[in-house]
């Protein structure tokens, strides 16, 4: 065989070693996403849930909605005025995602993908005075949207899709090995390739774990946002000050009963000594 038939034989070689060896990734770290939402009983929840060679790597579930600023022409053609459109995450979205050790991503699209959410999370490892200590966060969110979808857009200046982003993102930092549970609102601003527009993302009723999942379906132990912290406090407190309230009562209580039971034994001496003769 001349070299020129040794290289083409060691060229198909290798490209067919390398389609296997991308057929065998593929199998190895095959994944697959659900979308759950039907499950919940919050209306405007959704659930989704994405899944690596048959076990649950990430699980979120949250209610989201988007504050979209947009100009429309004035009454005189002339002028601008701001509008706002209110974009609520809807069920039977579609979902994709992917897990990672220290990143992990979830995307989510609706009507038609004119609305697009993804949020990327990261897992790492910092110093404190305990030793090494391992978090995750919310490191990232991107919201792409199309002004010409006319169910939320009236008549947009700028029409067209724009995307956007978040700035130095650092949220929902969480212990890793637990989720994240919030039920308040928490509001991300995103700055839009639209000409100075923010956008407001709030979410609510949310409940998140993208790493470290030991059993299917079912999340960790909650990490409690502080605000949730707080409300609850707030809702034991009065309860907590009204048993403490009802113990001091009973003791008090209690030990008149007992100091009178004990005074009503005691024999009077009398103070008149005339009446010493009537005793014995």
């Amino acid at each position: 065989m001349d070299l020129r038939g040794r290289a083409f034989s060691s060229v198909y070689r290798l490209r067919v070693l390398l389609m296997l060896f991308h057929t065998t990734a593929g199998i190895t770290a095959e994944q697959e996403v659900e979308n759950l939402s039907g499950l919940s009983t919050n209306p405007e929840k959704d659930i989704f849930v994405v899944r690596e060679n048959g076990t649950t790597c990430l699980m979120a579930e949250f209610a989201a909605k988007f504050i979209v600023p947009y100009d429309v022409w004035a009454s005189n053609y002339v002028d601008l005025i701001t509008e706002q459109a209110d974009i609520s995450l809807t069920r039977g979205a579609e979902v994709k995602g992917r897990c990672g050790h220290n990143e992990s991503e979830l995307q989510v699209f609706w009507v038609d993908r004119a609305y697009a959410l993804k949020m990327l999370f990261v897992k790492e490892s910092h110093n404190a005075s305990k030793g090494p200590e391992a978090t995750w966060r919310l490191s990232k969110v991107q919201f792409v949207y199309d002004s010409l979808e006319k169910t939320h857009f009236k008549d947009a200046v700028s029409a067209g899709k724009h995307t956007a982003n978040s700035h130095h993102l650092s949220a929902l930092v969480t212990p890793a090995g637990k989720s994240y549970q919030c039920q308040a609102q928490q509001t991300i601003s995103l700055a839009s390739s639209d000409p100075q527009k923010t956008v407001t993302m709030i979410l609510s009723a949310v409940h998140i774990q993208p790493f470290d999942i030991i059993s299917d379906f079912v999340f960790s132990e909650e990490h409690k946002c502080p605000v949730d912290e707080r409300e609850q406090l707030e809702e034991t407190l009065p309860l907590i000050l009204g048993l403490i309230l009802g113990l001091v009562i009973v003791v008090t209580l209690a030990i008149y009963h007992i100091h009178h039971k004990m005074t009503a034994n005691q024999v009077q001496i009398p103070r008149d000594q005339s009446q010493y003769k009537h005793m014995g």
